[in-house]
Parts: structure tokens; C-alpha cells; sequence
């Protein structure tokens, strides 16, 4: 009974998933931000070469 106890106390595998819902979600954010700044700096490049 002790051991059924010792398992449904122990939290040590939600606060590793915690942890993973975290990094993938700032990983998101990321991968969203990189696209999008990715593509203007792009089409910034197009305009400066497009000057020269």
C-alpha cells in the first residue's frame, strides 16, 4: 500500500512534462518569429540589390 502511496505522490514525470509544454511552446514562438523576420529581411535584400 505504501508503494501505491510513494506512486501517486511522486510528481516527477508532470514537472518533465511541464518543462516540455514550455521549450515547445518558446520553440514555436521561434520557428514563427525566424519565418517571419526571415521573409522581410528577404525582401529588404531585394530592394537594396535592386538599388545597385
Amino acid at each position: 500500500m505504501t508503494n501505491v502511496r510513494r506512486f501517486l505522490s511522486n510528481e516527477d514525470g508532470s514537472t518533465a512534462i511541464e518543462y516540455a509544454l514550455i521549450a515547445s511552446g518558446i520553440s514555436i514562438a521561434i520557428v514563427g518569429t525566424v519565418t517571419t523576420l526571415g521573409s522581410q529581411v528577404g525582401a529588404l535584400f531585394d530592394k537594396v540589390a535592386a538599388l545597385f
